[in-house]
């Protein structure tokens, strides 16, 4: 059943995705520009490698990977639980986000805030998303047990935080702005593959939460990200940036990091087509006026 869940999730996404059809508009076209710059730092594209999820976080090749095949593409890699629990350097001027569990001991959050900030990390963030098991009780990682956290307990990390604060898992209003309203620096709009059945495909919910909580800090997206083109519905939506998933991503011909990268370049190559099709020179003058649904 759990599985069959997790196929419609997904497949819910996708359809959404797919719904979504873009204005051609080619008078006084520009050469698009992808580059942005987020938390002080310039990336060549909006694309960044999404964190590995649990059943894949102790490939630590695959992370080292990611790590280096981000920094070859000058974009970011998310670091989500691994064996060190810290950012792995595996590229010299790597840019890596490092998420936290929701421990039900926040001394250990606040511990692998600290060490996240000593490796180096560009931010650091808390995955609320991932408390509850499909029995509606609190999981446990690797023998810690995790909890739900309040908007007071979100204002303690956020602020015992020197590199800025974020929180992911966020899929609805409420959650964007309570985030918000409690220091986060960064939100991301995603939804995780033990989900509620129904649960609102993050490129849905995506508009109303940058309605709620406008543009003042990032909004990244993770979820359903197969090709530039869906890199480009969900930047015309309001994402700052997209995380996409290389365990599901179609393989590179090159291996390893080069692989990486190889994808990653090609993907922002899609989107720098979509974007000189629809008169969207760059990140800042994309909106939702070049999307219609279907």
């Amino acid at each position: 059943m759990e599985g069959d869940r997790w196929t419609y999730s997904d497949q819910t996404m996708r359809d959404y995705f797919d719904s979504l059809y873009l204005k051609m508009r080619h008078i006084d076209g520009r050469k698009p520009d992808t580059g942005i710059v987020m938390y002080g730092a310039a990336f060549k594209t909006p694309i960044m490698a999404a964190a590995l999820s649990d059943s894949a976080c102790t490939d630590a090749a695959l992370r080292a990977d990611l790590t280096e095949g981000a920094a070859m593409a000058e974009t970011a890699s998310w670091i989500g639980i691994g064996e060190t629990e810290t950012p792995e350097k595996a590229a010299d001027g790597a840019k890596c986000v490092k998420l936290i569990k929701p421990y039900a001991d926040n001394k250990l959050i606040f511990d692998r805030i600290e060490a996240a900030e000593k490796c180096g990390a560009l931010a650091v963030g808390i995955e609320i998303d991932s408390v509850f098991n499909g029995r509606g009780e609190c999981s446990s990682v690797r023998g810690y047990e995790l909890a739900p956290k309040s908007v007071e307990e979100i204002r303690e990390f956020a602020s015992a935080s020197t590199v800025p604060f974020l929180v992911k898992g966020v899929l609805s209003e409420g959650d964007a702005y309570k985030s918000v309203n409690a220091g986060a620096k960064g939100i991301v709009v995603s939804q995780p593959r033990n989900a509620a059945d129904y649960a609102v495909p993050p490129l849905m919910i995506l508009p109303e939460i940058v309605k709620a909580v406008g543009k003042e800090i990032p909004i990244f997206l993770e979820g359903g990200i197969f090709s530039g083109l869906d890199v480009f519905k969900a930047l015309a939506l309001g994402a700052s940036a997209v995380l996409a998933d290389f365990t599901i991503l179609p393989p590179s011909d090159e291996e390893g990091a080069a692989g990486i990268a190889e994808t990653i370049t090609m993907l922002n190559n899609e989107l720098k087509s979509a974007m000189a099709r629809t008169g969207c020179y760059d990140i800042a003058h994309m909106d939702a006026s070049v999307i219609v649904k279907k």
